[in-house]
């Protein structure tokens, strides 16, 4: 498994592949970052030209997640990989509890220790479901959607693609929230909100400007 990226978030992906016994041939893939070691914490690799990690793909792993945040960022670089022969690759903690009736989980998705998500539950692909989140039933989230740690979405809600909900937002039953939406950390979402809006505060209230997609 290659995981795109070798700080911040990255580091977070590992230890999921740790908990899943699944570190045998893990590389991070960085071209960007100056002052990385030779290898992260001495034993994983890290890969700096796309020639090598077309190599790595071919001849030892195909499989790759994106180990960086924000939506735009993350579909950017799994587009990339892809067209490199990547394969996108969803991880799952064994430490999260995801619903065995009716719920799907798309391609490189990131769930991470601690989330709880039910039954009937929809998440597109490319999401990034911290930390502790927990999705309520009858609940369908979009592509590339970044549930910040301690997110919490509740039953027969609607998220969008491309939205960003900040740590500890609350989302109440039977809201619905457009694409590209940004919700500031705890904030508390009461009612429906519209697509390319920032929203803040409890209640939620929306900023007099539109947030803007990259």
């Amino acid at each position: 498994m290659m995981i795109i990226g070798a700080k911040g978030f990255a580091k977070e992906v590992l230890q999921v592949l740790f908990q899943l016994n699944a570190i045998r041939d893990v590389v991070f893939f960085d071209d960007i970052s100056s002052n990385l070691p030779e290898r992260l914490y001495e034993k994983f690799e890290i890969i700096r030209n796309i020639e090598d990690a077309k190599y790595y793909f071919h001849n030892i792993d195909n499989q790759f997640t994106v180990g960086l945040g924000q939506p735009q960022v993350r579909e950017r670089l799994a587009k990339k990989f892809e067209k490199l022969s990547g394969k996108l690759t969803t991880v799952i903690s064994p430490k999260a509890d995801v619903g065995s009736f009716n719920t799907f989980v798309g391609n490189g998705v990131n769930i991470m220790t601690g989330s709880v998500i039910t039954n009937d539950v929809q998440v597109g692909d490319g999401c990034l479901i911290n930390l502790n989140c927990t999705i309520g039933h009858d609940t369908c989230i979009g592509e590339y959607t970044e549930l910040s740690p301690g997110v919490h979405i509740s039953g027969n809600c609607k998220i969008g693609s491309f939205c960003i909900l900040g740590t500890g937002a609350v989302v109440l039953p039977k809201v619905k929230i457009g694409d590209n939406v940004t919700v500031g950390a705890g904030a508390v979402v009461t009612k429906d909100i519209v697509n390319n809006r920032v929203v803040v505060g409890i209640p939620a209230r929306v900023l007099n400007f539109p947030a803007v997609k990259n």
